[in-house]
């Protein structure tokens, strides 16, 4: 199984972008798609594979954000 993630573009340089994942900066690579600083994109495998809309993006990172709760109250 694959999972993509959201994340917000903080700032592109050429093909890279450094990308804020929940408070986790990863580079990753932003050649597939249209995307600029605020924007967020779904990113596998350090590729970002769709720019989201606004509202797609806030619902993905409300269930990520509810998924990683319920595995905090697994501990």
């Amino acid at each position: 199984m694959c999972v993509a993630v959201p994340g917000r573009v903080l700032e592109i340089e050429g093909n890279v972008a450094r990308v804020d994942f929940f408070g986790n900066v990863v580079k990753v690579n932003v050649s597939l798609v249209d995307a600029k600083p605020g924007d967020y994109v779904l990113t596998h495998a350090g590729v970002a594979i769709e720019k989201l809309d606004p509202d797609r993006a806030d619902e993905l990172v409300k269930l990520f954000e509810e998924i990683e709760g319920l595995a905090d109250d697994g501990d």
